[in-house]
């Protein structure tokens, strides 16, 4: 088991922070369109951080713990492109002025780090009180997994989304993005803006993403330490990440096929685990050197697959994939 001293949590917790401050400063107090040369290099910066992390922190705590580490970042860090993809509808569905992108991504991923402290803690208490939760996550990413792959060639509708109809319902919204701000006043009107309705629909994507998530990187470890430390520099590169690849996600045709793949791997090797543990130690464990090394292949096949596809069919485009199918009320408004 993994002992991590309060000193460990707090330089690590006061690192996070500090990046996520500069992501803020750059992100919010600083608005402006961000160029392919400047997300290429912040990209760069981050997962070079993440990587130190995991070097320094396999040095310390063992290469045991240190392969569980990447392999959960690595699994975090592939859903985090997923999540990409539904940032992008989110912003093309709302016609976010591109200065004012980095200030929603920047907010998305403070709500984003938010939702998954909280099911960190929630997820790692249900696991040491009941170890029939490994069945039960196991289960919940073999179902995802599914629904992901039956949908694959979809997208979620933003605009059906719960919170965002109840929002617009309720709430009066200006047409326009005014300044970037949340809440204006319009003829002496306290009013929100579309800047509002955006972030509803980002920080609901987020919890859709957290509850897929969470169980998959617990599926690759059971340690709440590495699952908050990889989660948390995943995410603290998206904001560059989505600039630097935005114009190169339609060619990822294959992405929800591949993270299909994987996640129905990481809840299979749940069940394997439950029923190891509960069941009958006879039945085999999948390694988590293993699981790094599937979690890789499958990622580098799905890209290659993908690059190799658009090539041939330069009319192939990517879909983020949907968990549900579309109603017939959808069908007939995309035709």
């Amino acid at each position: 088991m993994l002992e991590v001293t309060a000193l460990g949590w707090t330089l690590t917790i006061g690192v996070i922070v500090a990046l996520l401050a500069l992501d803020l400063t750059l992100g919010v107090l600083r608005p402006h369109a961000v160029g392919f040369r400047e997300a290429a290099a912040w990209s760069i910066f981050y997962i070079a951080v993440a990587v130190a992390f995991g070097v320094v922190f396999g040095q310390i705590a063992g290469w045991d713990f240190g392969a569980q580490y990447f392999a959960g970042y690595i699994v975090e860090k592939s859903l985090s492109v997923d999540n990409l993809f539904v940032f992008v509808i989110i912003m093309s569905t709302f016609a976010v002025p591109e200065k004012y992108q980095q200030e929603v991504l920047t907010f998305g991923i403070i709500i984003a780090l938010v939702m998954r402290v909280i099911f960190i803690a929630l997820g790692a208490t249900l696991l040491n009180l009941f170890s029939f939760m490994f069945l039960i996550f196991g289960l919940l990413l073999i179902f995802t997994a599914v629904q992901l792959f039956r949908h694959r060639d979809e997208d979620p509708d933003v605009e059906d989304n719960a919170l965002v109809k109840a929002t617009k319902r309720f709430l009066p919204v200006t047409d326009d993005y005014i300044g970037g701000k949340m809440i204006t006043r319009v003829d002496g009107r306290r009013v929100v803006t579309p800047m509002f309705v955006v972030l509803i629909a980002i920080g609901s994507s987020d919890l859709l993403f957290a509850l897929d998530s969470i169980p998959a990187v617990f599926g690759v470890t059971d340690e709440a330490f590495i699952v908050f430390v990889a989660n948390a520099f995943a995410l603290l590169g998206l904001r560059a990440l989505f600039f630097l690849v935005k114009g190169l996600l339609d060619r990822l045709v294959y992405l929800s096929v591949g993270l299909s793949i994987i996640l129905a791997f990481i809840g299979a090797k749940l069940v394997l685990h439950w029923l190891h543990v509960d069941i009958n130690t006879s039945v085999p464990e999948i390694p988590t050197p293993l699981s790094l090394v599937v979690i890789v292949v499958i990622l580098a096949v799905t890209t290659i697959a993908s690059l190799m596809k658009s090539k041939r069919d330069p009319d192939s485009k990517a879909h983020a994939g949907s968990l549900r199918a579309k109603s017939s009320k959808d069908e007939r408004q995309a035709h």
